[in-house]
């Protein structure tokens, strides 16, 4: 249990980029869980905003407007809308779901920055960036492309060469140029207002390392670790660009806020406009130290709300920091990582498209598999037995076995002795305490796949009863005990409806109403009781089964939809041109040996990085490759590959690389090796 109590409680749930249709995967990350948290403290009578909206700035924006040929407003306004309807379809109570376009957004963001810079928290610094003249516009790095250092891949950005996953900074590239005019951009000077990270790394280490060690998630923490320990840097909160929002100083023309400065300032303009709209004092949610602010997000976002954002409420100094949050990892799909852009994901308006009528079972599967720890995995056939064998087999055969049994034997009516209907039988009495202790104790911490189990084994525990008391049988002879047997069911699904309406509103509304409740909710600290004479309604089944033809349909339904796409992909990516002709002389400089990969690691800091030493025949060098994303390291250890070992060393994430091995890489991006033949020694060289 929490050791402070407090009045009021502000949740927010990352906001998502309004660049495209949103997978479940999402959903899982931090959507669901924030949405559990926020209506479990609801049923605790607690004060609480959730507050989440869309994230509409950057140049994940502006590249999709590019993509679709059309402006960032439509696309925002577009996509804002989509995601917006699934999060209501899906159950997602948020107070309000807000937009960074808003006027009360802009000028929130620009009254922070300015209580920042009046203070004198920045550091400004001139620097020489690409400009493209014929555009007249400085270029943010992912307006520049051109050839990667690392992979030579033609298409490679200013900040990542999306082939092998190098990340880069725009001087990096060779043969830069622009995407807006194509044309190859110069350097002019630029100045810009950057964050010094570097001097709240004290305040950071004693806030994180020291005050939340034990309880924030290990994940959170050795990630927040890993970033202090690293050293922290100046961080820029400008850009050169046309689409975000306005510096708020003078000779900041055609500069905006970095998206990555404005986005968490949403939360609070946010919460402003829900103060507004409810007659609240917003300050009280943000500025109060008796209120708890907690963030829920994926671990891709870890840094920005454990380091980045935290620094910036210290920086301002009236704002209250986040108490927890409680990221959660990745969740994969049939075997591989969900991705959009590969077509390999369930969107959430698919599901809902599909599935309208199992939403709570959606529900139910992402919170059982809940990557709270590591990363989890969704696959159909899982959620097949899942709903057949949990929510169908044990939920729902319960209360469906117990409405039956009344409406048979005693038409449907409570009636008793007493006035009042409670559970008589001590044992249930007393495991029904301790399970709402421990469900407590889950939410509190957290820990919500947990807490799902617990609500589940309330279910079992009343169908172990049912099976016991086997009133089907003593109606015969002993028609009071049947009776009080039934009584003791029907109190127990009050419970079992209240406990499950963070998880499953929709189930639980329907319980209520087969229970003829009086009200749409039951708090948890609400006695279930019932008066004798009171009428239940009739029976009505809680769930389906899923056929196997349903979900088979789904698993070719991915797969053509990957097909499809590969085939988009090859039918609409022309083979790369040949380069320009090479002298022999100039080919038989290139050194191209065998060699054998004999150690390989994850970069730190890095999604795509892998470190490898690799045996040349020659000597044993260090190669930073981009290629984590195709392969586990420890499966290439052994693995013979094809190494130019006279490639100019360079340094990589502060890593000196000496050499480059050579990948094939087929329309969708995906890499092998180009390996030598059977019977090759290391230092054999490739002609």
């Amino acid at each position: 249990m929490e050791a402070q109590q407090y009045k009021r409680y502000t949740i927010t749930a990352a906001l998502p980029y309004a660049n495209g249709p949103k997978h479940i995967g999402h959903l899982a990350g931090a959507y669901i869980p924030a949405d559990l948290y926020a209506r479990y403290l609801r049923l605790k009578r607690k004060d609480v905003v959730f507050v989440c909206g869309s994230d509409e700035h950057g140049t994940a924006i502006a590249n999709q407007a590019m993509k679709e040929g059309t402006t960032p407003r439509a696309i925002i306004d577009k996509y804002h809308e989509l995601i917006k309807y699934c999060f209501d379809k899906l159950g997602i109570s948020f107070d309000i779901y807000h937009r960074t376009s808003e006027p009360i957004h802009h000028e929130t963001a620009q009254d922070f920055f300015t209580n920042l810079n009046d203070k004198g928290c920045f550091e400004e610094q001139e620097s020489e960036q690409y400009y493209d003249e014929q555009a007249g516009a400085f270029l943010a790095d992912r307006y520049i492309i051109g050839t990667c250092p690392v992979c030579a891949n033609d298409n490679a950005y200013g900040d990542q060469c999306e082939k092998c996953g190098s990340s880069l900074s725009p001087d990096e590239l060779i043969d830069p140029r622009s995407t807006l005019s194509g044309d190859k951009p110069v350097k002019r000077l630029t100045k810009h207002w950057y964050l010094p990270l570097n001097k709240y790394e004290s305040f950071l280490g004693d806030w994180i390392l020291k005050q939340h060690a034990k309880d924030w998630k290990t994940n959170v923490y050795g990630q927040c670790k890993s970033w202090i320990d690293g050293g922290l840097h100046p961080r820029a909160v400008t850009r050169d660009l046309d689409w975000g929002i306005k510096v708020p100083v003078e000779g900041a023309d055609g500069k905006v806020l970095y998206v990555w400065f404005d986005a968490p300032i949403g939360y609070i303009s946010a919460t402003k406009q829900w103060a507004i709209d409810n007659d609240k004092d917003w300050k009280l949610y943000w500025q109060d130290k008796e209120s708890k602010l907690v963030h829920f997000i994926g671990k891709d976002n870890i840094v920005f709300h454990c380091i980045v954002f935290p620094a910036m409420l210290k920086a301002h100094g009236e704002f209250i920091l986040p108490d927890n949050v409680p990221a959660n990892e990745f969740m994969n799909l049939e075997g591989d990582k969900m991705s959009t852009s590969r077509g390999w994901s369930v969107e959430m308006h698919e599901y809902l498209e599909t599935f309208p009528d199992k939403v709570d079972e959606l529900r139910y599967y992402l919170t059982a598999i809940a990557p709270e720890t590591s990363d989890s995995e969704f696959t159909w056939k899982d959620y097949q037995a899942r709903v057949n064998n949990e929510l169908v087999a044990i939920l729902g055969n319960l209360v469906n076995r117990v409405m039956i049994l009344m409406h048979k034997f005693f038409d449907g009516k409570i009636t008793a002795e007493t006035a009042q209907v409670t559970l008589t039988d001590a044992t249930l009495n007393t495991e029904v305490a301790r399970l709402y202790d421990e469900l407590e104790q889950s939410f509190e911490s957290y820990k919500f796949r947990q807490a799902q189990q617990i609500v589940m084994e309330i279910a079992r525990l009343g169908n172990r009863y049912l099976t016991e008391q086997e009133p089907w049988k003593t109606f015969k002879t002993n028609p009071e005990a049947a009776r009080e047997a039934l009584h003791n069911c029907l109190v127990l699904m009050g419970h079992i409806a209240g406990c499950l309406q963070p998880f499953l509103p929709g189930t639980a509304k329907k319980i209520l109403h087969m229970l003829n409740w009086p009200a749409d909710t039951i708090y948890f600290d609400q006695e279930i009781t019932f008066q004798s004479g009171h009428q239940l309604n009739t029976a009505s089944l809680l769930f389906e089964k899923l056929e196997d033809e349903v979900i088979e349909k789904q698993i070719q339904k991915l797969i053509s939809k990957k097909q499809a796409l590969e085939t988009t992909i090859e039918e609409t990516t022309p083979v790369q041109p040949a380069k320009p002709n090479v002298t022999f002389d100039q080919f038989a400089t290139m050194d191209i040996r065998v060699g054998t990969i004999l150690t390989a690691e994850k970069v730190a800091k890095t999604k795509k990085l892998v470190k490898l030493t690799i045996d040349t025949g020659l000597d044993q060098r260090t190669v930073v490759s981009g290629i984590a994303e195709h392969f586990e390291p420890e499966n290439i250890i052994g693995q013979q590959v094809s190494i130019l070992v006279n490639l100019e060393p360079r340094e990589i994430k502060g890593i000196l690389s000496q050499g480059m091995i050579l990948m094939a890489e087929n329309a969708e991006g995906k890499l092998t090796f180009v390996a030598p033949g059977a019977d090759m020694h290391n230092g054999s060289v490739i002609r």
